[in-house]
């Protein structure tokens, strides 16, 4: 409308020069056209196909990833598996808290020796963890990365975890 009330702009009316933009644009000469650029074409949108990646791998004929059969079992590896495992399954089958066995430990008046073992058993994971934890910090640092080092830092770590378990099976 503002185009109608506006009448002419210099000596064209101003509908005569908007009616021959549709003209003008099919008949243009775009830069992608005169370079030999591809002319884009569009085609309809189909989503992929989900297939399980089992799947997927045999048909693109990949090998199955080995598990833990090809590696031999090392110095720090395998070290608290079995404890875990019979700590982790008896959390898990626990009727009570912690608080109810701590109560029937103290109930049981054992002598010192036997409470500092048994606190050593409940603190050798943490400290394993912990000095385990700073061996990475330094092979962060790309130091301690050959085989030789690897196993001093290795044996190092053992020894740090004993006197860590100690020091807070003392406390």
């Amino acid at each position: 409308m503002a185009f109608i009330s506006c009448g002419r702009l210099g000596t064209k009316s101003v509908l005569a020069n908007l009616s021959r933009l549709p003209t003008l644009l099919s008949t243009a000469q775009y830069a992608q056209a005169a370079a030999g650029a591809p002319k884009l074409t569009f085609k309809k949108y189909e989503p992929p196909i989900q297939e399980h990646y089992d799947v997927k791998n045999a048909r693109l004929s990949r090998p199955l990833s080995p598990h833990l059969t090809i590696y031999q079992p090392q110095l720090t590896s395998m070290m608290l598996t079995g404890y875990a495992t019979v700590l982790g399954v008896g959390a898990l089958v626990s009727p009570h808290d912690v608080s109810h066995y701590v109560t029937m430990v103290e109930g049981l008046n054992l002598s010192p020796v036997t409470l500092i073992l048994i606190k050593a058993i409940l603190a050798s994971p943490f400290a394993y963890h912990f000095v385990n934890g700073l061996r990475h910090l330094y092979w962060d640092t790309a130091k301690g990365l050959s085989i030789k080092e690897v196993y001093s830092t290795g044996y190092a770590m053992l020894a740090g975890t004993l006197v860590m378990t100690l020091i807070l099976a003392a406390l």
